[in-house]
């Protein structure tokens, strides 16, 4: 079985110390690096298949890491561990890409199950052969993240991907947001719910001139995913 390799940017000594120790007892080959920059440098040179990222740090914060990491691979997991606890922090890392947001002091278990979770959920995506869905004028590259159509082409993170495919999977069908955040997070609490509110908005960005889709927002119930047939 190979041994996952985790990039972990944490300025904090101690916890740095005390996090990655723990990653490494459960497994995981840990590369941890003391700001961006070392950070950037790193993931140029290394083949990882998660990051995990302070955001506070000096030379490259990690919001400004997270952006150049995405230029460079849109669908590897990235989870941001932070002591800032604003709305608008959390929504900013989830705009810039990230797939989950961890406010310090965070619970070790509680990132070791989301690092599971991100890394069989990325297993399961590198297994299936490609499918291409076709919504609209649109193609939809499941196994690469990509939303194209003749004119222009959009990568997704995997989470917007899993999202977008829920709701193809189930169009015309009303989604409880419970559905939603327990198929894609496994929790419905309220963080979560905010996380699936940006990424909502996201796609409805990216398909605002597709007039035949709507993601219509049903008040205290969920959402439907609307195409024209």
């Amino acid at each position: 079985m190979s041994i996952f390799k985790i990039l972990y940017t944490e300025d904090d000594e101690t916890l740095a110390f005390l996090t990655k120790d723990n990653l490494e007892q459960n497994n995981y080959e840990v590369t941890h690096c003391c700001d961006g920059e070392l950070g950037l440098e790193a993931f140029n040179k290394g083949n990882f298949d998660i990051c995990i990222l302070d955001i506070m740090m000096p030379k490259i914060d990690g919001f400004e890491l997270a952006t150049e990491i995405r230029k460079i691979n849109s669908d590897i997991p990235i989870i941001f561990l932070s002591a800032k606890t604003l709305k608008e922090d959390r929504i900013k890392g989830l705009r810039l890409g990230a797939d989950d947001y961890l406010v310090k002091p965070f619970s070790i278990e509680e990132l070791l199950l989301k690092i599971e979770i991100f890394l069989k959920r990325s297993q399961k995506n590198d297994s299936i052969d490609k499918s291409v869905y076709k919504i609209g004028k649109y193609h939809f590259d499941i196994q690469n993240f990509i939303l194209y159509n003749e004119n222009e082409k959009t990568s997704l993170t995997q989470r917007e991907s899993e999202l977008l495919k829920l709701f193809i999977d189930n169009k015309n069908t009303v989604l409880k947001r419970e559905q939603i955040l327990t198929s894609l997070w496994g929790d419905d609490d309220y963080f979560m719910g905010r996380s699936l509110d940006v990424f909502i908005s996201r796609l409805r960005k990216i398909l605002v001139n597709e007039k035949g889709i709507v993601i219509e927002n049903l008040h205290g119930i969920g959402f439907r995913f609307k195409v024209d047939s």
